[in-house]
């Protein structure tokens, strides 16, 4: 049972991510000034990347993630922010800057799932990972931008870590047809544009961990769930260890390396 505390900062159900990106901070403010911004909106910590090895108090590259102890914070946030092309700022101030607008940069968790049309069937085997996403991405762009490439989008789905529900820079796609799902694999590459952003995302079948051997359906290792599969596109196969050991014997596929699930 949740405390009375918690239903005090948390009315109603989770909008955002407690995890909140902050972007262009004046390069003189340090953590504790950081903190002392942001407390008003609620208990925080300021984090970056690698804060513990550089042990420095100001963020290295002018960006910073507030990390709330309540939800409701984030709420509390956004509404202080003004917009301006889609995007959400405030003011804040340093010994150098006594007027800087930053970026603030929610993530709402609605945005981590898309389905294109709820009456399509879908095939899991039919699921590609999307890695090296821009993390500002939501599932429908990243759906849109999948299915100009390659057509027969079905959903699409961001990756975010258990603790925050914040994007870990993956995602899937899950086609209607095998042909454009052959057609992402094969290109294993592709350029993605969101925004300001370029980048090369990696594609490749998207390992699922519930399935059965294809090649002896579970009659060679008492029905448990298949732990390799092959992304070559001779195979696309889940196997397990018996009969990956005897279909890659042969020197034809020596080389073929499984495929493990992302964590």
């Amino acid at each position: 049972m949740k405390s009375d505390l918690y239903y005090q900062y948390s009315p109603g159900p989770e909008i955002y991510s407690r995890k909140v990106f902050v972007g262009g901070l004046p390069i003189d403010i340090d953590e504790n000034e950081l903190t002392a911004t942001f407390s008003r909106f609620g208990p925080l910590v300021v984090d970056w990347p690698n804060k513990s090895e550089n042990k420095s108090y100001f963020p290295p590259k002018g960006y910073v993630f507030l990390i709330f102890e309540y939800e409701v914070s984030v709420r509390a946030l956004v509404q202080s922010c003004f917009v301006e092309d889609e995007k959400l700022f405030l003011y804040i101030s340093s010994p150098l800057s006594p007027d800087k607008l930053v970026q603030i940069r929610p993530w709402r968790l609605a945005d981590a799932d898309y389905v294109v049309e709820a009456s399509i069937p879908l095939y899991a085997r039919r699921t590609v990972f999307v890695g090296g996403v821009p993390r500002p991405i939501k599932a429908v762009e990243l759906a849109h931008i999948m299915d100009r490439l390659y057509g027969s989008v079905g959903c699409a789905g961001i990756d975010t870590d258990v603790e925050y529900k914040y994007p870990k820079g993956a995602g899937r796609i899950a086609f209607t047809n095998q042909n454009s799902y052959m057609k992402a694999i094969t290109d294993r590459y592709v350029q993605l544009s969101h925004g300001e952003v370029e980048k090369r995302v990696e594609l490749k079948p998207y390992v699922l961990d519930d399935q059965p051997c294809d090649e002896c359906g579970g009659e060679r290792c008492g029905h448990r769930h298949a732990p390799f599969f092959c992304p070559q596109l001779s195979c696309l196969q889940y196997y397990c260890e018996k009969c990956w050991t005897t279909i890659h014997g042969c020197r034809a596929r020596e080389d073929h390396k499984p495929l493990v699930k992302e964590a």
